[in-house]
């Protein structure tokens, strides 16, 4: 009897983590499949600047913001640097862009994911991308410090110093540290910088990082 209880038992831990991947696969397929439909109605095209991350990216207004540029958003929300690495070919490569501005790390940080692990996914990341296009320059934005996730600063800024060392040895990596700019002078996150939630980026925060990122969008 016992031994039928631990099979059933296992049995059903093993369905749940299969439905649990299926459904988180299934998550980021949609959003995947959602590009390539905007693809097929009307490529973007080469020689652009890709911006991919998490919702971060997703919610910046390119248009407004850069509107001089070929700017391609494929930011999916709720994503790790793992993720865009495992949809690389499908929201980057394929574009052939020469610029692409990666922001990561920040939803790997809060899921318990070290600030090694976030910087050997980055590194997988910025390393296929030289592999497939050896001229096209890869900007990273730090990840930030926000009201929400304050408690995980200690984490954020491991994981940051360890990318910036990776764009030190690195000519085609380029750092862009929001962390200064985005606090204030009692040094915590300004609050204008925020919505509600205290994560995601308001139009403020958006200018400032707007403005950080432009100056490393040529990659001449």
């Amino acid at each position: 009897m016992r031994l039928l209880l631990l099979v059933l038992t296992i049995s059903s831990l093993l369905s749940a983590f299969d439905a649990n991947v299926t459904a988180e696969e299934s998550r980021w397929e949609s959003a995947i499949q959602a590009f390539e439909k905007q693809d097929a109605e009307k490529m973007p095209p080469k020689n652009g600047i890709v911006f991919v991350g998490s919702s971060s990216i997703r919610k910046w207004d390119l248009k407004k913001w850069f509107p001089d540029r070929n700017a391609i958003n494929r930011g999916f929300g709720g994503s790790e640097a793992s993720d865009s690495l495992e949809f690389a070919e499908r929201i980057i490569l394929k574009y052939e862009p020469r610029v692409v501005v990666v922001y990561a790390g920040d939803n790997d940080i809060a899921h318990d994911k070290t600030p090694k692990r976030v910087y050997d996914d980055v590194k997988q990341l910025v390393n296929l991308i030289h592999s497939e296009l050896p001229k096209t320059k890869v900007v990273y934005i730090a990840v930030k410090p926000s009201i929400k996730r304050w408690a995980l600063i200690d984490q954020v800024r491991e994981a940051n110093r360890l990318i910036t060392e990776l764009a030190s040895s690195d000519e085609l990596l380029e750092f862009v540290d929001i962390d200064k700019p985005m606090l204030g002078e009692d040094g915590m996150p300004r609050k204008e910088l925020f919505v509600e939630d205290g994560l995601h980026l308001s139009e403020e925060g958006y200018a400032i990082w707007t403005a950080l990122v432009k100056p490393h969008l040529s990659n001449e």
